[in-house]
């Protein structure tokens, strides 16, 4: 068949029109999501990272993060600048200062050189910290969380006996 051959199209076909809740629906807003960021091993980066979600690094970042979500450095990862999260995890490098709202987790094959804040730190054997740490209280507790028992409760001691009624 010819590139101009007079052979007719096939008829076109119409679509039927959505109803009016869907068209409604359709119309509005989409809601953000926060999704997950992999800044791959060999990318270097350079700028900064301001949002909501998990960021994943494996490559090298010069910059700054301000998130709402997780930072999480790979052990091929390398992030030159200040972290601002609420949960940070480093197996890779960090040369910068790190300021976890709720959780860091140093793991043995990571290292920190630069301040940390947190509200709770874990270090693994062979995890480098090499600056200062600073704890500091969670000013939003999770509802699952408030009925944990307060530190005043607890007891230890010889004379400690376990409350079986409460």
């Amino acid at each position: 068949m010819g590139f101009f051959s007079m052979q007719k199209a096939e008829p076109r076909m119409d679509l039927p029109a959505l109803p009016e809740e869907e068209k409604q629906m359709s119309d509005a807003p989409k809601q953000p999501r926060a999704g997950n960021t992999v800044i791959a091993q060999g990318i270097t980066f350079n700028g900064t990272l301001r949002g909501e979600g998990v960021v994943q690094v494996e490559g090298m970042v010069e910059g700054e993060f301000d998130l709402t979500g997780a930072v999480i450095v790979a052990e091929t990862g390398l992030i030159r600048g200040p972290i601002k999260a609420d949960v940070v995890r480093v197996a890779g490098r960090v040369e910068g200062s790190v300021h976890a709202r709720e959780h860091m987790r140093l793991e043995s094959s990571g290292s920190v050189d630069g301040d940390v804040t947190t509200a709770s730190l874990v270090v693994e054997d062979g995890g480098t910290l090499n600056g200062r740490c600073t704890t500091v209280k969670i000013t939003t507790v999770d509802p699952e969380l408030e009925d944990v028992r307060k530190v005043d409760d607890l007891r230890f001691g010889p004379e400690f006996e376990m409350d079986e009624d409460k």
